[in-house]
């Protein structure tokens, strides 16, 4: 074989030759068989490759929302009524689309309001915090589109996804900037639910290009606009309002209602701390100045939703705790609801059973109302936890203070889930549009506010004539949010905005934690140690 396979190739001219070669018939067959296996290879390859680019570019996952590179997070501003895979959601994305769908962008049109959530965080508590304030935004874009007695502009909502740790807030802002220029007439983002570094980016750009924002449940200081003792910007976030109260603001009314003395507390805190935790602390530390005692450290993950090793850090706290003089009875705690969670069920276990403490802390605690690893015998052994809510279904029709809110306030929310579940009831076969409802953790009602204080910005920033407002018109209104006439009459309370944005003297529900895992009113308390007055005007 081998010397007629050179003699074919040294004998080959031309085509002729080949030709020639060819007939001999010794390399013939073969030659055909393999012509033909790379043809089909060739073939495979390039289907392969043309299947495997197609995945590969294709990164949508719905309108408006894409997986960025390296990435199978799906970010960015949907417009339909995609659920972002998450089924907890679908009812309530559903409705929202229903009524967005109801609107025409003809004669008068519509406004965009962008709902900026984490859509799809893995962790359970948040996306529970996250189903509430959709189902509370959804109920106040029904109410202002169905009962706005002639008022305008309708308005329509969308929701903007920054990643489930809100790690690509860069691109959903550049969405966010886009729809402000089109059609879609974005007039203002709501939401920014979690006071986290990401989220402090995400508002600090979003402002930075004129965008305003409405913070729901963020209560960080740093996260806030204020007067500034020192040099620095007052205003670091132009154009944002928040309808939640500050932490210093949730400390001084915890203050108020406990009466702390700083000889008779200990502060236990997260170190590093995040923007949360951080502004907690510091409110906690001005309470507790001539405290006998150090505050104790707890080390956790980055990820503060993961469990780590503080419960480590933990029990030896809870022995330090046993430790102090036998007037000490309040741990104040400057954690999230995890290390909240983990530090309840340590002292559950504690030395010294036969001491009782009140551990006292802020609004994160809402997350644990039926969190199933609490330990509920902690609470049923001499431990009890209270905390600043950002709202409380039972808050305005147990003995409600004059002014500051009202129970007729708080009712018209009820009313309006009876509404929208009987007209849900008589088009559909189903009893809500949104699902089950669960106002205790206050999430569902602070977001309703945010979203009337968001639209009450838009209208009345929209000149008579105009469809749309300008932007800068919008966020110039949050310092005209006040008085008896220009206030927001929330469900959680009166919203009288301060020049920086911020809620003045506004109410603070303290609400214990229970055995069975429920939140139970105990009092309004407020800021200043008193409800606010009828004008409703911060003062100088």
């Amino acid at each position: 074989m081998a010397r007629s396979g050179f003699r074919g190739f040294r004998g080959f001219r031309g085509v002729g030759g080949i030709g020639a070669w060819l007939r001999e018939g010794v390399w013939a067959i073969p030659l055909r068989r393999y012509l033909a296996l790379l043809v089909m290879a060739a073939l495979v390859a390039g289907l392969t490759y043309g299947i495997r680019k197609a995945t590969y570019d294709d990164r949508s996952c719905a309108p408006g929302v894409v997986r960025p590179a390296r990435s199978n997070d799906c970010v960015g501003v949907s417009t339909t009524d995609y659920a972002f895979g998450q089924k907890q959601l679908a009812e309530t994305i559903g409705a929202i689309d229903r009524e967005n769908r109801s609107l025409t962008n003809g004669k008068g049109g519509y406004v965009t309001v962008a709902l900026f959530e984490p859509f799809t965080t893995t962790d359970a508590d948040i996306l529970g915090d996250v189903l509430h304030e959709l189902q509370g935004a959804y109920l106040a874009q029904w109410k202002v589109n169905h009962d706005a007695n002639g008022e305008g502009p309708p308005i329509r909502l969308v929701l903007a996804n920054p990643g489930r740790t809100g790690a690509s807030w860069e691109h959903t802002v550049g969405e966010i900037e886009r729809m402000t220029k089109t059609s879609d007439k974005l007039r203002a983002v709501a939401g920014i639910g979690l006071s986290t570094a990401e989220n402090t980016l995400a508002v600090r750009e979003l402002t930075r290009r004129g965008i305003p924002v409405v913070g729901t449940s963020i209560t960080a200081d740093s996260l806030a606009n204020g007067p500034r003792s020192g040099p620095g910007d007052p205003k670091p976030f132009p154009g944002l309002a928040r309808a939640a109260p500050t932490n210093t603001d949730e400390a001084r009314a915890l203050a108020s209602f406990a009466k702390v003395a700083a000889d008779r507390a200990v502060l236990v805190y997260d170190d590093p701390g995040d923007p949360y935790t951080l502004t907690l602390q510091a409110s906690f530390e001005k309470l507790l100045r001539g405290s006998r005692y150090q505050p104790w450290p707890f080390t956790p993950l980055t990820d503060r939703t993961k469990e780590g090793t503080t419960a480590n850090d933990f029990r030896q706290i809870r022995e330090l705790l046993c430790d102090t003089a036998p007037g000490v009875n309040t741990v104040l705690f400057a954690g999230r609801h995890t290390q909240l969670r983990q530090f309840i069920n340590a002292l559950g276990k504690r030395g010294c059973m036969q001491r009782q403490f009140t551990i006292l802390t802020g609004d994160d605690a809402s997350y644990l109302t039926g969190d199933p690893k609490l330990d509920p015998e902690a609470l049923r052994h001499g431990i009890s936890v209270r905390y600043t809510a950002l709202a409380h279904p039972d808050a305005w029709f147990k003995k409600p203070p004059r002014t500051g809110g009202s129970a007729a306030d708080a009712q018209e929310l009820n009313e309006l889930l009876n509404a929208t579940t009987a007209i849900s009831a008589a088009k559909t076969d189903r009893p809500s549009p949104i699902g089950d409802i669960d106002l205790e953790d206050g999430q569902l009602i602070i977001a309703y506010d945010a979203m009337r204080l968001t639209v009450e910005g838009i209208r009345e920033a929209t000149p008579r004539g105009r469809t749309a407002p300008n932007l800068a018109d919008v966020a110039d209104e949050w310092t005209l949010i006040k008085g008896s006439s220009g206030r927001v009459n929330g469900a959680s309370g009166w919203i009288c905005l301060d020049n920086y944005g911020n809620p003045y003297d506004k109410a603070v529900p303290i609400v214990e934690l229970t055995p069975d895992r429920h939140a139970r009113f105990v009092e309004i308390a407020w800021p200043t140690g008193r409800p606010p007055q009828k004008d409703c005007l911060p003062p100088s």
